[in-house]
């Protein structure tokens, strides 16, 4: 223990020892006198290049001009189940949806003529819902499409047949 002791103690006086030969503290340290050098001369600004205008892309009327003629999705009898054949149109109008959250689709639920009426208006409302579910699933807001039904009573087709009951069973999608 005291060996330890004794060791310190001597490691703190050579340490004290070797600052002796410091800078004292009561002569000024020398100063370098040197010549200003004079700042470099500054570029003249390089010549801006001419801002070229960049159209403003408006994709709400981009795509509303891609669907104007695309607004029915047909279904196949006693079925509420979108179609796979449906599935771009009904993308192509959640990106306009998308596009303009202040638009918004009236989603009309139709049915051909077989059925009772209570029938045929739910089935038309089912329809109209599962194109609204397919909307909202591609980030379309719910508050941008209103499932309604008119089961049988506006046929887009008269008569009896599946030629005419083919293109009864429809939902229209329709700006609000």
């Amino acid at each position: 223990m005291k060996l330890t002791r004794y060791a310190l103690t001597l490691i703190a006086a050579a340490a004290l020892a070797g600052c002796g030969s410091a800078v004292k503290l009561d002569e000024p340290a020398p100063v370098e006198t040197r010549q200003p050098t004079p700042p470099a001369p500054t570029p003249a600004p390089a010549a801006q290049p001419a801002q070229t205008a960049v159209p403003t892309v408006d994709l709400f009327s981009q795509y509303t001009q891609e669907v104007k003629d695309k607004r029915v999705v047909y279904f196949d009898f006693d079925s509420d189940v979108v179609k796979e054949e449906y599935r771009p149109l009904i993308d192509l109008h959640a990106k306009r949806l998308n596009a303009n959250k202040k638009a918004a689709l009236m989603l009309e639920g139709h049915t051909d003529e077989r059925g009772g009426r209570e029938y045929n208006l739910a089935l038309g409302q089912r329809r109209a819902e599962a194109v609204a579910k397919s909307l909202t699933l591609l980030g379309v807001g719910a508050n941008q499409v209103e499932a309604v039904s008119f089961g049988k009573e506006r046929p887009a087709v008269q008569g009896s047949g599946e030629e005419a009951w083919s293109k009864n069973r429809r939902v229209e999608l329709k700006d609000k």
